[in-house]
């Protein structure tokens, strides 16, 4: 961020002396010991930056720039394009369900991102968002129950929100707030099974601006590619978006519900809505996700480098399921004979063409077992394309609380200078805050403060 007619000078911390003590002491700017003064560029800096949670620079110089902020929004759609007219006709059918959340910890912002209503009663509204929104700073694992949460209601308004279930091996949350008639629920079970058989379907993605309230729409594609993130159950599409659209929906053009978004530089990383659905029912049944531990990784067929592919061609050719990227030593895998390079084809019966097909049995399976005890059974058929063989295991799982584990670092908010390498940002270039934009105090009625007060 290029600050104009600023010469380099570096930005000190400390207090400064009075005026009167200046006019009394012409010299005390000299003394060793007298603190540091500030200049306007320091305290306009600090009026900006802390109450965002943004960290100061270290000096202004020509060129820098404050990147991964929840302010910059997605691409602008032209209006005279066919395609993006589609796209914002879309978003406008789903605006009255995505809201925009922020949490606090005194009058400091943590973290913000989009959240779609997906259930109301009589009283409440819930709304389904990432658990980033509720992490500690210092320790990812954990989340600090004494934050503050805000939501941005698409008219506008800003109500007062409450942590209801989280999960952060999955990082989605459910937050409740107070009913309102006018905003509905999105209709998230009517969805689509994102497969190798929908490889050209166009989607969208949409996210709600926090300090705006603007609704913001991009539109892509799936890819079949991995993500960066430590996740398996995640798929990639090509919808670029930025911070401010962690954990809006994923929709496709006919309106179908397509899974939730997070953010990475290398795509758009989604989780489905199958597994999000299965998600909110643990929620509901035993009130937490219940993820049993097989102890493999695993990965989609088509995932897989080429020599992989043909390997497994030469000894099955027609052959579906998913790749076992690697095998935890002593785990129920493990102690089943599976092995790294081996095909999962079928679970209990049921053929497998996806891991997220995979991890959504297993998630299925839960529902009926977990009550029976802390070992589950899992039936796998198995190819091993080495030397031809194929053979049935069983896999007995074990339930052990995994959702406190971290898979989802965010991109972190940094200062950027001419020397530093960085990529570039592509055409994530536009900007949406208030620069006279004030967060309301925790005392203050925030059901009346509205999106065009000053």
């Amino acid at each position: 961020m290029p600050w104009k007619n600023q010469e380099p000078t570096s930005i000190c911390e400390g207090g400064s002396t009075s005026k009167r003590a200046k006019a009394s002491s012409p010299r005390n700017s000299d003394r060793e010991d007298s603190p540091p003064r500030r200049d306007g560029f320091t305290r306009m800096m600090r009026r900006r930056m802390r109450p965002r949670g943004y960290p100061m620079p270290d000096g202004v110089y020509g060129g820098m720039r404050l990147v991964n902020t929840f302010e910059l929004c997605f691409k602008e759609l032209d209006g005279y394009n066919e395609d993006h007219t589609k796209i914002k006709l879309l978003a406008l059918s789903v605006s009255q369900s995505i809201v925009s959340l922020a949490s606090f910890k005194g009058k400091t912002r943590q973290f913000t991102c989009t959240g779609t209503i997906v259930g109301r009663t009589p009283s409440s509204m819930s709304i389904l968002t990432s658990a980033s929104l509720v992490r500690c700073t210092n320790d990812e694992t954990e989340i600090d129950d004494k934050l503050k949460i805000k939501v941005r209601l698409p008219n506008g308004k800003i109500v007062p929100g409450k942590l209801w279930k989280y999960d952060l091996y999955y990082n989605i949350a459910v937050v409740n707030m107070k009913a309102f008639p006018e905003f509905r629920a999105a209709d998230i079970h009517n969805q689509v099974e994102a497969n190798a058989k929908l490889p050209q379907s166009k989607l969208v993605a949409i996210g709600r601006a926090f300090e705006s309230g603007e609704l913001m729409a991009t539109a892509g594609t799936l890819l079949y590619k991995t993500t960066k993130l430590d996740c398996q159950e995640l798929m990639t599409s090509s919808c670029y978006i930025t911070k401010a659209g962690i954990g809006g929906p994923l929709i496709g053009y006919g309106g179908n519900f397509f899974g939730m978004n997070f953010c990475s530089d290398d795509g758009t990383p989604f989780l489905p809505a199958s597994l999000l659905s299965k998600c909110l029912k643990h929620f509901d049944t035993f009130g937490r996700v219940v993820q049993p531990w097989l102890g493999l990784r695993i990965g989609s067929l088509q995932a897989q480098k080429l020599g992989t592919r043909v390997e497994l061609h030469d000894s099955f050719p027609d052959a579906h399921g998913i790749y076992v990227e690697r095998v935890f030593d002593g785990s129920p895998a493990a102690n089943s004979g599976t092995k790294v390079g081996d095909v999962i084809t079928k679970l209990d019966e049921v053929p497998l063409f996806s891991a997220q097909e995979f991890h959504k049995l297993v998630l299925d399976k839960t529902e009926s077992t977990t009550q029976h005890g802390d070992v589950m059974p899992f039936e796998v058929s198995v190819l091993r394309p080495g030397n031809s063989f194929d053979f049935c295991a069983t896999i007995n799982a074990e339930v052990i609380d995994m959702s406190k584990q971290n898979r989802w670092p965010v991109p972190k908010t940094k200062w950027i200078y001419p020397d530093n390498e960085y990529d570039d940002e592509g055409p994530l270039v536009r900007k949406c805050s208030r620069p006279d934009y004030r967060y309301p105090s925790p005392d203050e009625d925030e059901s009346t403060q509205d999106c065009d007060e000053e």
